[in-house]
């Protein structure tokens, strides 16, 4: 685990401190797709996109506000990430993710990341590879 003296709650914070591209932050987004909360991984810049989640999912995806993310992940909003959770939820990583040999998602705080490989982050969450942002 990577601990920073700054946050890295953003996209752009946490590129700029691990001196990576920003799309080599894996940002982890909760969401709820009908009734079921689920965790979707991405690149950094990439944007959730709303037809290819309803395709996917079959319903429109919803943010949860930021005490749903802490009372689910027990993990604020910009240190979220898909592996130790208090309770297992379904990870889905986009295949944005795919581009770089490695990535860096959040570990639980604002100023706390890991840098892994993509394919390994989905083996250890038993994540699904779909194609949901722009």
């Amino acid at each position: 685990m990577i601990e920073t003296e700054t946050s890295s709650a953003t996209v752009a914070l946490a590129a700029e401190a691990h001196g990576v591209d920003p799309d080599q932050i894996a940002k982890t987004i909760c969401l709820k797709a009908g009734e079921t909360i689920l965790l979707v991984v991405a690149a950094g810049t990439k944007r959730l996109d709303n037809r290819k989640f309803r395709d996917h999912f079959g319903v429109k995806p919803r943010m949860l506000d930021p005490e749903e993310v802490v009372a689910v992940t027990s993990h604020p909003i910009g240190g979220v990430c898909p592996f130790g959770l208090p309770s297992r939820l379904p990870v889905f990583c986009d295949i944005s993710l795919k581009n770089y040999r490695e990535v860096v998602p959040a570990a639980g705080a604002t100023n706390a990341a890991v840098k892994i490989s993509p394919e390994v982050m989905a083996e250890l969450t038993g994540a699904e590879w779909v194609d949901v942002c722009q």
